[in-house]
């Protein structure tokens, strides 16, 4: 790569980062429903041509952000030790983003990030566009583990059940925490809880990836 090519990569990565972060701090301050496309675009002071560019829907600019986990858990089955069980591995790594308050995990009670959950969660349209890159992440998990064996079908399967589990936790975390307890309250029962899950999930997808 090239300086001049270096240069032009980090200004589009700066461009685009400035656009994401405008747009949530718009639509956490006004709504995601009064802040159009064009208020976005004048603020960061690019055309809409341009914005669209980055970010094919308005509601990716508020996405953006879970993108950077995108196909987390698919890396997480191919880069696992050897001799480790992709469900063993998975488990120990939600595990691991539970100790480090991941915003993905929904175990973190900074207001910032409580603010953007809220947005997500009670806004339709962008509930609904986050089911995209959830069917995504199933995708490229399921991928993964008919690497690690059983059939086309065991591997689907076992993909939605996975991430629907790490979702659901996720999902009943932020709740505890919206409710008025802190991270650190919650974390003895989050880890108790994904026990739980996976030990549930052993009973099934545990046959051909425990």
């Amino acid at each position: 790569m090239t300086d001049e090519t270096g240069l032009r990569e980090r200004k589009k990565q700066r461009t685009r980062q400035a656009l994401s972060e405008t747009a949530i701090e718009l639509f956490l301050a006004r709504g995601f429903d009064q802040v159009s496309v064009a208020d976005v675009a004048a603020a960061v002071e690019v055309s809409k041509p341009t914005l669209f560019r980055y970010f094919p829907a308005k509601e990716d600019l508020v996405l953006h952000r879970i993108a950077d986990h995108q196909g987390e858990a698919a890396r997480v089955v191919r880069d696992r030790p050897a001799g480790l069980s992709p469900l063993a591995a998975l488990r120990t790594h939600f595990h691991e983003r539970l100790d480090a308050h991941d915003p993905v995990t929904g175990l973190n009670d900074n207001p910032a990030v409580l603010a953007f959950h809220d947005l997500v969660f009670t806004t339709p349209s962008l509930a609904a566009r986050l089911v995209r890159y959830t069917a995504r992440d199933e995708e490229e998990l399921a991928s993964a583990l008919l690497v690690a064996g059983g059939d086309e079908l065991t591997a689907r399967l076992a993909a939605s059940q996975i991430v629907t589990v790490q979702q659901r936790i996720a999902r009943v975390n932020w709740g505890r925490i919206a409710g008025g307890s802190s991270a650190v309250e919650v974390l003895p029962l989050a880890h108790a809880d994904a026990d739980v899950a996976y030990e549930l999930l052993g009973g099934g997808v545990g046959v051909v990836y425990g």
